[in-house]
């Protein structure tokens, strides 16, 4: 009915009686977004309507209301199939500025013309495959980085290059060929890099530094709105960076991970968008060449280092450990470097855990991504390695037992997803420079077993990369507790008392004999397969295990 009456009302042409109309329609109807079967018809004829109201020069109050109600068909993607034409996408082009003849954004009573436009593109490409391809031949990517280039520095048009941005993410999303363009042909990194310097008012203090204002305010949600829908955008221009990355790229890398540790410093409007605005920041930092990430640290301020002077000045001389947890705690700094960025990323990482589901989705990117930087850079590492391996001193419970972030990821090396486990353990495994013996020290054998076996290295050593070779220094509540420690469960354990002592001969060489009986019942059931150790540290079924070290010894012995 209401259908009905709306189409009625723009058929006959009047612009106020289309206004109030259609105005009414969409005020009941905002919320509206599964439709009735019955009224399809009805609802394209509306559209229909609505794109020959809007070629006429009606009063800026009525594109509005128009295109508000075009905007609320467009969740119809059979409503799409007639009214997808390029006459039509062209239209909404021109209403949203798109046209390159349009030189400027000086009218601000158009604005509300433009985001509504905006919008209704963005539904239209989202829910229909004719639009996606008539946004190829229309050049729409272009048109949009033009746009983009206009209001780049104008911070009232907010909502404008909010729009812009979402609908050039979906383009990229929905074409891997427009990734290429907006990389390439259309300078599409440094352009939305700029985004997000506007976005978040950056003031450049050196090359890749940025001043970060520790009590400035919060981010406006317009301004957390366009900084998402950036960073969501150059993800996907960037998200093969790391096979294509050419010297000649890594200073607006470096720039852009500049910008994105100037993101992780500073909080949006909520809490919910501060987290929001981080895990976009996560993900895009995992598309960034590993060797640019160097400028997440950055060498202490002269305010800082003058701070962290006259705080240690204040304690007194014989505070050793006091000074050195200043040091530690205070302002994140770690051989002379500012690690703030490395600590949120830390944070964040811990409150996912906590959170306890969807950590393929939310957990693997920072977890990868802190792998990697450890993996690449020493100063990162040794301090991430201070955070959540600390020298151990309580050993009395079992690795996975306990709050702290060591016992969290020792949880998740025995997690049902398979993707989730090797990244806690491969982080953990770096964090201990690939050695075994020191992941054993910290896990535990049972917990690691799964990392090792893929790995190889059941029999212990250590992995292919290079790290460097400082050791590491053991407690004295360690070294103590070290000879009870049970090496399979990683914690102190009473002596218990061998059953087998008090047994006869005769009873010892029955259990034995019992045990033997019940693995050869198994092994011929196909229930359990004994499997063995190659020579290399992997797991193979036990006869070619046999066979291989038999080969050796008969190698050797020729050779003698």
């Amino acid at each position: 009915m209401d259908e009905e009456r709306a189409l009625y009302i723009v058929r006959a042409g009047e612009a106020g009686a289309i206004e109030r109309v259609l105005r009414d329609y969409s005020d009941k109807h905002r919320a509206t977004f599964k439709f009735e079967s019955t009224d399809e018809d009805k609802r394209k004829k509306l559209c229909e309507g609505i794109f020959k109201v809007l070629v006429k020069d009606v009063p800026t109050t009525c594109q509005v209301s128009c295109l508000e109600v075009l905007r609320i068909l467009s969740r119809d993607k059979k409503v799409l199939v007639p009214v997808t034409t390029k006459e039509n996408m062209q239209i909404l082009l021109r209403l949203a500025k798109l046209n390159e003849s349009d030189d400027s954004l000086e009218k601000v009573s158009e604005f509300p013309v433009i985001v509504e436009s905006l919008k209704c593109l963005c539904n239209i490409v989202f829910n229909s495959q004719m639009a996606q391809q008539l946004s190829l031949e229309l050049n729409l990517a272009a048109k949009l980085c033009n746009l983009l280039r206009k209001c780049k520095d104008r911070k009232f048009i907010n909502d404008i290059k909010c729009f812009d941005l979402r609908l050039l993410f979906l383009l990229s999303l929905l074409h891997t060929d427009i990734r290429s363009q907006l990389r390439y042909e259309l300078q599409g990194l440094p352009l939305l890099t700029q985004i997000l310097e506007s976005a978040f008012s950056i003031k450049w203090t050196d090359e890749y530094e940025s001043a970060i204002d520790h009590n400035g305010p919060p981010l406006s949600p317009q301004e957390t709105d366009c900084a998402i829908e950036a960073l969501k955008a150059l993800f996907n221009v960037t998200v093969d960076s790391w096979k294509v990355h050419k010297e000649s790229d890594s200073h607006q890398f470096r720039v852009m991970a500049a910008v994105l540790r100037h993101c992780l410093l500073i909080v949006g409007p909520t809490e919910d968008k501060t987290e929001e605005l981080h895990s976009n920041a996560v993900n895009l930092l995992s598309n960034v060449p590993v060797s640019c990430l160097d400028v997440l640290i950055c060498p202490l301020t002269h305010e800082e280092t003058a701070q962290e002077a006259t705080t240690l000045d204040e304690l007194p001389s014989d505070k050793t450990a006091e000074k050195e947890t200043v040091l530690k705690n205070n302002t994140m700094v770690y051989n002379g470097m500012n690690m703030e960025a490395i600590h949120i990323l830390l944070n964040f990482m811990e409150k996912r855990i906590d959170k306890g589901s969807s950590y393929r989705e939310g957990l693997t990117p920072v977890l990868s991504l802190l792998t990697e930087c450890s993996r690449a850079h020493r100063n990162i590492r040794k301090f991430l390695k201070d955070q959540v391996l600390p020298p151990l001193r309580d050993v009395t419970n079992r690795p996975e037992v306990g709050s702290t972030v060591r016992n969290k990821l020792v949880r998740l090396m025995t997690h049902v997803d398979l993707g989730v486990k090797q990244i806690a353990a491969e982080f953990l495994f770096v964090l201990c420079k690939e050695r075994v013996d020191s992941l054993l020290k910290y896990t535990g054998y049972g917990n690691a077993a799964g990392l090792l076996a893929a790995r190889g290295l059941l029999a212990g050593g250590r992995g292919d990369n290079w790290y460097s070779e400082d050791e590491d220094t053991d407690t004295e509540e360690y070294k103590n507790a070290k000879p009870n420690i049970n090496l399979i469960t990683g914690h102190l354990e009473e002596p218990m008392p061998n059953p087998i002592d008090e047994m006869t001969e005769e009873q010892k060489e029955y259990e034995a004999m019992k045990l033997v009986n019940m693995l050869d019942k198994l092994s011929r059931e196909e229930l359990l397969k004994p499997m063995g150790l190659k020579p290399d540290g992997t797991i193979t079924p036990l006869e070619e295990a046999l066979n291989q070290y038999s080969v050796i010894e008969e190698t050797s012995s020729d050779t003698d």
